[in-house]
């Protein structure tokens, strides 16, 4: 099961829908826009040092119980998911939501922009806990729940394994295709796709 899929079982798609004022299936296709896109500016983020360490800190104070037996979205905090996609996209934000709205068609920025703040936070509760279980039997250091001591975000050296950088490069191998490979992707040159990739090529700094 993709990362997508696995994020999209747990949340309940008619609440989502309800609270987007949109019909399930629009939800699902806007959230299936929305996650590699937020899972493509953290990697970014991620890719450098000081990003690393900032979403480290991000994730630890997320609690994956929320992505267990079903999300309920009442739970879910919207404020703290709109500092969590400032964050990611940084001042490139409202192009990602215009990118992303394109590709829903009508009213599609607003519906974007609605449900970035709800889904952040379910994908920190997700790395979380893949992190947690990762780090379980991984023999990390003591000051680091995400990596060995010396390395915020685990497996930079070449070691160990089990880190954010470490479980988020396996996933990504299919945002950028993922997310040119909707509507647009069959033109050249995706703007969403050439806009991730600008996100992914070096880091938010």
């Amino acid at each position: 099961m993709s990362a997508v899929d696995e994020i999209l079982s747990q949340i309940p798609m008619h609440q989502l829908a309800g609270q987007l004022g949109v019909d399930e299936a629009t939800a699902e296709q806007a959230s299936r826009q929305a996650l590699p896109a937020l899972m493509g500016g953290i990697q970014a983020n991620t890719d450098d040092p000081g990003g690393a360490s900032s979403f480290v800190r991000a994730v630890e104070q997320h609690d994956g119980s929320l992505v267990e037996g079903g999300v309920d979205l009442d739970q879910v905090n919207t404020a703290d998911g709109d500092k969590i996609v400032s964050h990611v996209f940084g001042p490139q934000r409202d192009q990602v939501v215009d990118k992303l709205g394109a590709l829903g068609g009508s009213n599609g920025q607003d519906l974007i922009a609605k449900l970035l703040p709800i889904l952040a936070p379910i994908v920190m509760a997700w790395l979380s806990k893949k992190l947690s279980g990762a780090t379980a039997g991984s023999g990390a250091g003591a000051d680091s729940p995400f990596g060995g001591a010396g390395s915020p975000f685990g497996g930079g050296s070449g070691a160990g394994g089990g880190g954010l950088g470490d479980l988020l490069g396996p996933i990504l191998g299919s945002v950028l295709g993922g997310a040119a490979g909707g509507p647009a992707g069959s033109r050249g040159g995706d703007p969403l796709g050439d806009l991730l990739g600008g996100l992914l090529g070096g880091g938010r700094r």
